[in-house]
C-alpha cells in the first residue's frame, strides 16, 4: 500500500472539542506526535510512539477509511422488570458512574441497570460522541464494569488476565478477567503500602479504585512526566499526603516511562503484578489489556540471606535489578522489601528495558537481547520449533527503518527466533514466518469505542510511509474466542506457534510495542545496545509449568490451554485493509456510535 497524503505539520496545542451535526460528530484533535511536553487521553501525559499520540495537522487529507459498509447501530432495550421496592427508592446522584461499593449505599439508592447481550458482536445502543464520552471524561469519574464483588476466578498456573470489559457478554468477564478493583481488592488482605509504575496517571481517578480503608496508606509513583504535565501530577498529587512521586530519568531523546507494574505490600506477603493498562478510566473500562499477578510472596524469617526467596527463573534478582537501574532513593525502601520476602514461587522470566546505552554484559540484560538470552538458555529445541511462526500483536509501532532486513527482520526477529543453545534459528535463506497482529480502520471503526479507540493506536503518517513493507506482516485484531473482538486492544504480546496454532513454544506479555525505543536496536557494529525507554513485562516458557509446549486448545487431557487473549491463527489483512493510522480522517464511514474521525 503506497501513502499520497500531504506530511502533518505538529503543534503542541490539545483540543478535544467536538462539533456535532446531526447523526455525526467530528472530533477534532491537535497534537505533537513526538513532544515531551504533550498530554492527550483523559487525565493522561506525554505523548509517544509507544501509547497515545493524537492527530497532528495535515492539509490536503482525504479519507481513507474503505473496506467495510458501516454497521447499522440497534438500540438495545433496557430490562424493566423492577421491583416495587426499587422504585421507592431515590435515584443515586452519580446514576452509572457511581463507584460507591458499600451494600448499603445500593439498598438505599437505585442505580440504572446495564444490559448485556449474550452476542459479542452485538452493537452499544446509537448514540453521538458528546462530552460524556469515553474520549472525554471527567478525570474524577469512577466507571465499574461491574458491581459485583472481586472474584479472582481459576486463572489455573499462570495467573494471566485480561481486563474485564464493559459492553461485552457478562460469561467473559466471569473467567480469568479482573478489574482494578479486583486488583486492589480489600479481600485480598491488609494493604500496608503500594507502588504504581505508569504512563499516565489519573490520580484522583486511581485513588477511588483503592478500598476505602488503604486510601491513606503510602503509595509511590513512579513516572516520567516533565514540563507542564509534571506540574499537573504534582498538583493532583497534592490532594493526598499519602502519595509521593518519584521521577524516572530519561536521559535520551523519545524516551518514555512506558512500565505498568504495581508493588502491594500486605501485612501477610508482598505481590507484584506486571500489566499493559495506563492508570485512566477509559484504559479500564472498553480496552483489551493483559495482566499478570504473583502469588504473594511470603516474608523470610530474620537472618535470611540476600539470596535467599529465589526463584529458578531468577525473578528476584531480575526485579532487583531492573529497579537499581532508575538509580532513585525513593525505590530503596521498596528494594528492601522485595530483598525481605520469598518469591522463590514466580514462574516467570522478567524482560525489561531501562534507557541507555548499553554494553558488554550489560547489553544482553535488557531489551530483545535479554529476551534471546533465556531463550538461549531455556528455550525451545532447534527441532522442535523448525517451521515455526513468530507471532507479535501491540498497539503502537514506531519507525523501524525503510529495510525491514536490518531491525524487524534482522535483530528484532533474531532473538525471538532464538532456540536453546543456539543464537537464533533462521534457517539459513530461508526466512522465518513472521506474522503481526494490528488493528485495521474496520477494527477500529466497529470497535465498542469506535473512532477514538485509534486515539490509543498511535501509528502516524509519516512513519507508515517509509514502512509500506509492514502491510505484508499485518493482520487483523480478532478475539471472538475472549469475546473481546471489538474490545480494541492495548495489550502487547509475542509469542512462536505452531504452524497448526494448537501449541506455544513461549508466551510474552509486556508494555513494549513494536518499536527501536521499547526493545532496542544495536549500534557501533552490535557491541551496544541502545533503549529509549522504560518498559517491563513477563515471558512465560513451558519447563517452568513442567511442559515441553503449552497447549492452546483444551486437547490434552494433562494439560492446562495457555489463555491466548486473541483468535488463533490470525486472519491476515483482505486486499482493501488498511492499517489504523491516527493522524488521517475518516469521514466517509462513521463508527459504531454514529461519529468520524477528522483531525485538524
Amino acid at each position: 500500500m503506497s501513502w499520497s497524503l500531504s506530511d502533518s505539520e505538529s503543534d503542541e496545542s490539545t483540543d478535544h472539542s467536538l462539533s456535532v451535526s446531526g447523526t455525526r460528530a467530528e472530533s477534532r484533535l491537535s497534537l505533537g506526535a513526538d513532544n515531551p511536553e504533550n498530554k492527550s487521553r483523559t487525565g493522561g501525559t506525554r505523548a509517544s510512539e509507544d501509547d497515545w499520540a493524537g492527530p497532528s495537522t495535515s492539509q490536503g487529507m482525504q479519507d481513507v477509511g474503505a473496506e467495510e459498509a458501516f454497521l447499522t447501530n440497534t438500540d438495545r432495550g433496557r430490562q424493566s422488570n423492577k421491583r416495587e421496592l426499587e422504585e421507592d427508592r431515590p435515584e443515586c446522584k452519580y446514576g452509572k458512574q457511581c463507584y460507591r461499593k458499600n451494600p448499603t449505599h445500593f439498598q438505599e439508592y437505585k442505580h440504572p441497570r446495564t444490559s448485556s447481550s449474550d452476542d459479542e458482536q452485538s452493537f452499544p445502543p446509537h448514540k453521538r460522541l458528546k462530552t460524556g464520552s469515553p474520549l472525554t471524561a471527567s478525570s474524577s469519574s469512577s466507571s465499574q464494569p461491574h458491581c459485583n464483588r472481586p472474584q479472582a476466578h481459576n486463572p489455573g498456573p499462570f495467573n494471566f488476565f485480561l481486563t474485564k470489559v464493559s459492553g461485552i457478554a457478562a460469561k467473559f468477564n466471569e473467567t480469568g478477567s479482573v478489574h482494578i478493583t479486583d486488583i486492589l481488592s480489600a479481600e485480598n488482605g491488609e494493604l500496608l503500602a503500594s507502588a504504581q509504575f505508569n504512563y499516565m496517571f489519573d490520580i484522583p481517578w486511581l485513588m477511588q479504585q483503592y478500598p476505602q480503608e488503604a486510601r491513606g496508606k503510602p503509595l509511590l509513583i513512579i513516572h516520567g512526566d516533565t514540563g507542564l504535565s509534571k506540574v499537573k501530577l504534582q498538583e493532583d498529587a497534592h490532594q493526598f499526603p499519602n502519595v509521593q512521586l518519584c521521577q524516572a530519568r530519561l536521559e535520551i531523546m523519545y524516551g518514555t516511562h512506558h512500565s505498568k507494574m504495581m508493588f502491594l505490600l500486605y501485612k501477610d506477603g508482598l505481590q507484584i503484578v506486571i500489566h499493559t493498562a495506563n492508570l485512566i478510566q477509559q484504559d479500564w473500562h472498553q480496552k483489551t489489556q493483559g495482566v499478570w499477578i504473583s502469588p504473594l510472596f511470603p516474608k523470610l524469617c530474620d537472618g535470611s540471606t540476600p539470596s535467599s526467596g529465589e526463584s529458578s527463573t531468577h525473578f528476584k534478582a531480575h526485579l532487583l535489578a531492573y529497579l537499581a537501574a532508575y538509580r532513585k532513593p525513593a525505590l530503596d525502601q521498596w528494594r528492601t522489601h522485595i530483598q525481605e520476602h520469598d518469591m522463590s514461587e514466580a514462574r516467570v522470566h522478567i524482560v525489561a528495558s531501562v534507557p541507555g546505552r548499553h554494553q558488554g554484559g550489560c547489553k544482553n540484560q535488557w531489551g530483545h537481547l535479554k529476551l534471546r538470552q533465556v531463550l538461549q538458555e531455556s528455550g525451545p529445541s532447534a527441532d522442535l520449533v523448525k517451521g515455526w511462526p513468530v507471532l507479535g500483536q501491540f498497539s503502537s509501532i514506531g519507525s523501524l527503518g525503510a529495510d525491514a532486513q536490518k531491525w524487524l527482520c534482522g535483530e528484532w526477529l533474531k532473538s525471538l527466533a532464538t532456540v536453546r543453545g543456539k543464537p537464533s534459528l533462521l534457517l539459513g535463506s530461508r526466512q522465518l514466518q513472521l506474522q503481526l497482529i494490528y488493528p485495521s480502520v474496520s477494527n477500529v471503526r466497529s470497535s465498542l469505542e469506535g473512532y477514538p479507540a485509534g486515539g490509543s493506536l498511535p501509528y502516524h503518517i509519516n512513519t507508515a510511509r517509509k514502512q509500506p513493507y509492514l502491510n505484508n506482516f499485518l493482520h487483523q485484531w480478532s478475539a471472538s474466542s475472549r469475546g473481546r473482538t471489538r474490545a480494541s486492544p492495548h495489550i502487547k504480546t509475542y509469542t512462536r506457534t505452531s504452524p497448526d496454532c494448537n501449541q506455544l513454544a513461549w508466551f510474552v506479555v509486556t508494555s513494549a510495542n513494536l518499536s527501536k525505543a521499547a526493545w532496542g536496536a544495536l549500534e557501533k557494529q552490535g557491541s551496544q545496545l541502545m533503549i529509549r525507554s522504560y518498559e517491563i513485562g513477563v515471558l512465560f516458557l513451558p519447563h517452568d509449568f513442567g511442559e515441553s509446549v503449552f497447549a492452546v486448545h483444551e486437547n490434552r487431557p494433562c494439560s492446562m490451554p495457555f489463555p491466548v487473549p486473541y483468535d488463533l491463527p490470525p486472519l491476515p489483512y483482505h486486499t482493501n485493509d488498511q492499517p489504523w493510522v491516527v493522524d488521517i480522517p475518516y469521514v466517509s464511514k462513521p463508527d459504531s456510535h454514529g461519529c468520524i474521525w477528522q483531525p485538524s
